[in-house]
């Protein structure tokens, strides 16, 4: 590595650091989630789910480098050599942020996502209370997904900081990097962060089987080895939590087979259907309130899921998850938006523009509206049958 990319820290005066200090604490004063850092425009935040600017003035080249070197140091040479980084950055006893700093063709960017430093409940959150019944769980695979930004590493912190106040467990967290912080309670739990105390998830994973370990939360299924070795670990009597980048159950279920070749199929089908607790789907969406919550899809193991998975039938799994609501406290995204929208928490914009079938959501909407129950919806209604239904209980 280059000499003239070492960083004297002793030259450093760390005023852009207080620079980038007030954007933080103007952020969190505007509950926003992500600060935006970059060469060449000027400082912006998301606040309540939009970008909107927070300065006039526009970062300079070398500001923003200089900013990389206050705040990596002695790693500036590693950013140099591998034009991204990851990494935690502190504001205050109150909050962290989980950082990812860059290089693109005006210099240099960063995106600070805000930690909060008290740990979020599965309460707090607004999460469905069958979420507890996963925290419970002595073995087992359960996933959490959704797009980027919709909550699931918190998610994971709720289900985390539920097992340390309830249970006495060793849990072991592998992160990238290590966001919330916990302090053993009941449970005793070790945190491991990925370049700096273990070289990847899929070797830290094998270790973590030799550890003694009742939990072990996986923060990314990044790859075919690391799934492989997460569902062993479920298989042989360890709960595992993770997530995945998937928009719902139904794709995750698909995703999870389509790593694996055609000649492994029927094994990692069979694996997958026993050891899969749950799959939480998340969608953050906009309150009436200005805020955002998150619509959940909670996916419940059943002998009918088991079956769709050993069968191969992941197209049929929304369906189940719809008619086992009552039975399992599943839900699908458009039974759980319909749900805010009847407690007057999103509006009915808001949840047909997150639905995942619009035009189903629609009709029980209007049997909501009309006073009568969704599940009067059955399949093969058209638009046009439900009005005539509307119209007649109005008479």
């Amino acid at each position: 590595m280059k000499e003239i990319y070492k960083v004297n820290i002793d030259a450093l005066s760390f005023e852009m650091t207080k620079k980038l200090n007030h954007y933080l604490v103007k952020l969190i004063e505007n509950q926003g989630s992500d600060l935006h850092i970059k060469s060449g425009s000027n400082i912006r935040g998301r606040i309540n789910g939009r970008i909107v600017s927070m300065s006039k003035g526009i970062l300079s080249h070398d500001d923003s480098v200089l900013l990389a070197k206050e705040l990596l140091r002695t790693r500036f040479a590693k950013f140099v050599e591998v034009k991204n980084i990851d990494f935690t950055y502190k504001l205050n006893d109150d909050y962290r942020f989980r950082v990812n700093m860059f290089f693109q063709i005006d210099g240099v960017s960063a995106v600070f996502r805000k930690i909060p430093a008290s740990l979020p409940t599965i309460d707090s959150l607004s999460l469905p209370e069958k979420i507890y019944n996963f925290c419970t769980k002595q073995r087992g695979l359960v996933l959490v997904t959704g797009p980027t930004g919709s909550g699931k590493t918190t998610t994971l912190a709720a289900m985390i900081n539920t097992i340390n106040q309830e249970y006495a467990k060793h849990i072991i967290t592998i992160e990238d990097p290590v966001e919330f912080v916990y302090k053993d309670q009941k449970s005793i739990i070790n945190q491991r962060a990925i370049g700096q105390d273990a070289l990847s998830f899929a070797d830290s994973l094998r270790a973590a089987l030799r550890e003694d370990p009742d939990v072990i939360l996986v923060g990314e299924m990044r790859d075919l080895e690391t799934f492989e070795t997460a569902m062993h670990a479920a298989e042989t009597g360890h709960l595992v939590l993770s997530t995945l980048h998937t928009v719902d159950a139904k794709e995750t279920i698909g995703r999870i087979l389509g790593m694996f070749p055609g000649r492994d199929q029927n094994r990692i089908k069979m694996t997958l259907a026993s050891t899969l607790q749950g799959i939480i789907s998340q969608r953050l969406v906009r309150t009436t309130s200005g805020g955002r919550i998150a619509a959940v899809e909670i996916l419940v193991k059943n002998a009918r899921i088991e079956n769709l998975i050993l069968d191969g039938r992941d197209a049929e799994i929304t369906d189940a998850i719809k008619e086992g609501k009552d039975v399992y406290k599943c839900q699908t995204f458009d039974q759980s938006l319909l749900n805010l929208y009847a407690s007057g928490i999103i509006s009915r914009d808001e949840a047909l523009a997150n639905a995942t079938s619009r035009n189903d959501l629609a009709m029980d909407l209007d049997y909501y509206d009309a006073g009568m129950k969704p599940k009067v919806v059955k399949k093969g209604h058209t638009k046009e049958t439900i009005d005539k239904d509307i119209i007649a209980l109005k008479k």
